[in-house]
């Protein structure tokens, strides 16, 4: 499954979709704060991964990614500080409903991350793009389901990124975040390292396939790919949060 997340997230994000039910169901008995630990730490191999692949192929304005990244951090450092001090069950209610909406945003927007034009960079550009990589850092940190289709979306949507080019800016704040909240979660000791690392080397594998596919089909492709996995997200997000106790 480690393989399998790696491939799909490298494409546009939802990997977390398929590797954090199957810990869940290969260790039903360990603590939830475990397993989502140890996924951090397979999936930011396989990020990391995908992030390096891109970047032979596409070159990306700093000026605005890298203050997300910076920013990205620190808001999964304060989500995962927050974890224990406020409850998660609103975010998870209103998560399908948050996706639905990018879905048909997406859907009804044919052009929308077709052509690559990103918008010049300045001051403001710089500001919204830490304020999406404070955003969406909490919001990793703190809860997590869907982070890269969201990353993918606001640097397509904000931004005037193609989805090639968004999915490469993507893996970089994903990377950011994920670092961040293993950093928070390792001083927990809420970390199985020999199940992460072994994971990270599958992950990794799926990420080389992955990115491989989206650089040879380019942005329809990766447009393709995100409607799918936002579709699965919100069809499993709403069973997780209506239908199970």
């Amino acid at each position: 499954m480690a393989f399998f997340a790696g491939l799909v997230d490298a494409v546009a994000g939802g990997g977390g979709l398929i590797q954090v039910p199957a810990l869940f169901a290969a260790y039903p008995d360990a603590p939830p704060a475990t397993l989502l630990a140890t996924n951090k730490v397979s999936a930011v191999g396989g990020t990391l991964n995908a992030a390096r692949r891109y970047l032979r192929h596409v070159a990306l304005p700093w000026a605005i990614v890298g203050p997300a990244i910076i920013a990205g951090f620190i808001g999964s450092l304060a989500g995962a500080n927050a974890v224990s001090n406020f409850p998660a069950e609103p975010l998870r209610k209103a998560l399908p409903f948050v996706l639905l909406f990018l879905l048909l945003y997406t859907w009804f927007q044919p052009s929308l991350g077709e052509a690559h034009a990103p918008k010049e960079s300045s001051r403001i550009q710089q500001i919204k793009g830490v304020v999406l990589g404070l955003t969406i850092g909490f919001y990793d940190g703190f809860f997590g389901p869907g982070t890269g289709s969201f990353l993918l979306f606001g640097f397509v949507r904000f931004f005037g990124f193609d989805f090639l080019h968004a999915s490469a800016a993507t893996k970089l704040v994903n990377v950011a975040t994920n670092l961040a909240a293993i950093l928070m979660l390792a001083s927990l000791g809420q970390i199985n390292w020999p199940l992460g690392f072994a994971m990270m080397i599958a992950n990794i594998a799926g990420s080389q396939f992955g990115s491989r596919l989206a650089i040879q089909h380019g942005s329809a492709f990766v447009r393709k790919a995100f409607l799918v996995i936002v579709s699965a997200l919100i069809l499993k997000s709403a069973w997780n949060a209506y239908f199970i106790n």
